[in-house]
């Protein structure tokens, strides 16, 4: 089992920079693969980035691919989601995400942290 905790969100201008971080508790984050999703008012959550327990490999969705970057730090147990070039509508809740590599049915979540973007 693995404990999440999200930090970094807040109020930025559009074109702006945020760093997020997701800090896991456990000695086993190395076999997890994490990634972000996000929140808006009355959508449903979606994927933004993720990579694999060694960080070799990243995938993003389409419309964040060109501005956000996930990497991780195993020896901090710590993945990060830089968002650059940031748009109104990027605002929403931003959750960390972490599943047993290769598969596993179960998803870990931390509890969110905002971002808004506004001038």
């Amino acid at each position: 089992q693995v404990q999440l905790v999200e930090s970094g969100g807040g109020l930025v201008q559009p074109g702006g920079s945020l760093r997020l971080s997701c800090a896991a508790s456990g000695r086993t984050f190395s076999v997890y693969a994490m990634g972000w999703f996000r929140q808006a008012p009355g959508k449903e959550r979606e994927f933004d980035a993720s990579l694999t327990p060694s960080g070799d490999s990243t995938y993003y969705a389409d419309s964040v691919r060109a501005r956000f970057t996930i990497s991780r730090d195993n020896a901090k147990n710590t993945v990060y989601l830089q968002m650059n070039s940031l748009k109104p509508e990027d605002t929403a809740v931003y959750y960390c995400n972490a599943v047993r590599w290769p598969y596993s049915p179960v998803n870990y979540w931390g509890q969110g942290t905002q971002v808004t973007v506004s001038s």
